[in-house]
């Protein structure tokens, strides 16, 4: 199985990439020994803001076009959503708006983990459900979802591991169902 993860933003020092990175290694380590996971980072897709002015002038970019075949050739997605003012981060919008410039179907049929971070206890409640609503409208199919809050309390950065048995057990029934 080959899998693709990222988190859905452009902080370098994001806690949702913390949180994807941990996901990819424990579906490694406890479910899908043999899966080949790639991590990516969204930095390396940056793009012009989407407008159609662009797209007729210059045509879709290099970097939406390498995004969307990155989703192609995967078997599967885990993806955790960092939440700006209750939506998507504007980079993740930005590339998403400019793939669906290349096929509505942005995650072209791929079964698909959901996480979100926080460091509020709401565990990005309101980006996680804008994209279950959206997701199956753009090809994706969603497996599980799961959201983390109160970050700091949730996650020791020394050791790069969840602190809260419930976090870790909820965690896994959410990767299970990806790898199964």
């Amino acid at each position: 199985m080959k899998l693709l993860a990222f988190a859905a933003t452009n902080s370098r020092n994001s806690i949702n990439r913390a949180l994807v990175e941990y996901a990819a290694n424990r579906l490694k380590s406890s479910f899908q020994p043999d899966a080949d996971i790639e991590i990516i980072d969204l930095n390396d897709y940056e793009m012009p803001i989407y407008s159609i002015d662009r797209e007729q002038e210059t045509g879709i970019p290099a970097a939406a076009r390498d995004l969307f075949a990155k989703i192609g050739a995967a078997d599967g997605i885990i993806v955790s959503f960092a939440e700006h003012n209750g939506l998507v981060t504007a980079a993740w919008k930005n590339a998403f708006d400019w793939m669906s410039r290349i096929d509505g179907k942005v995650w072209q049929d791929k079964p698909m983990v959901m996480l979100a971070a926080s460091p509020g206890p709401r565990a990005g409640a309101n980006v996680l459900a804008s994209q279950e609503m959206l997701t199956p409208f753009f090809g994706g199919e969603i497996r599980g979802t799961l959201g983390i809050g109160t970050w700091s309390e949730a996650w020791d950065a020394a050791n790069s591991t969840l602190l809260r048995a419930e976090d870790s057990a909820a965690l896994d029934e959410t990767l299970v169902k990806l790898a199964a």
